[in-house]
């Protein structure tokens, strides 16, 4: 950016609306992040990785891919997985069709662990999200939402995005 060129400012609505998202993602994060510790053992990323493992082919995933689906560096998913693997609930085993790659593969244990702690986990997004909107307003969130994805990943379409399957 040139030093001639004047920022676009947030207005005041805009601000208010900026500090209020960051104020709301953050609490919620941080809400579902302690329920789960407190009742599975494990931080919100971490059971993300085991959803995504669960929805997966197999229960099987590429290392670099289920880095790309959980939005994360392919170093915090590598220290994530050692974790979920000590705790067996994740193994990893070399690609067959590439030697440099792995898969992550969620285990029998794993998949009791996601099924234990599902359903407290679901009621407390409810609780926190859901049961706090209308349904247009779910309706918005969720348009808006999708706006957002596609416009930071413009490769992605609708059907591609995790939450429309």
């Amino acid at each position: 950016m040139g030093s001639d060129v004047q920022p676009r400012w947030l207005d005041a609505e805009e601000q208010g609306v900026w500090q209020a998202y960051l104020q709301a993602t953050t609490l919620l994060e941080d809400h579902l992040d302690r329920r789960l510790q407190r009742d599975a053992g494990m931080p919100h990323l971490y059971y993300a990785l085991l959803v995504h493992l669960a929805r997966a082919p197999q229960r099987r995933l590429r290392m670099t891919q289920l880095a790309r689906n959980a939005k994360i560096t392919r170093s915090r998913l590598s220290h994530a997985v050692a974790r979920l693997e000590k705790d067996g609930w994740v193994r990893r085993e070399d690609c067959p069709s590439d030697k440099r790659g792995q898969n992550a593969i969620l285990t029998d244990e794993g998949d009791e662990v996601l099924r234990r702690s599902a359903p407290d986990h679901v009621a407390a997004v409810r609780q926190a999200m859901f049961d706090r909107l209308s349904p247009e307003q779910v309706t918005q969130l969720g348009e808006i939402m999708r706006v957002l994805a596609r416009g930071l990943q413009p490769d992605c379409s609708d059907a591609d995005l995790p939450w429309r399957r």
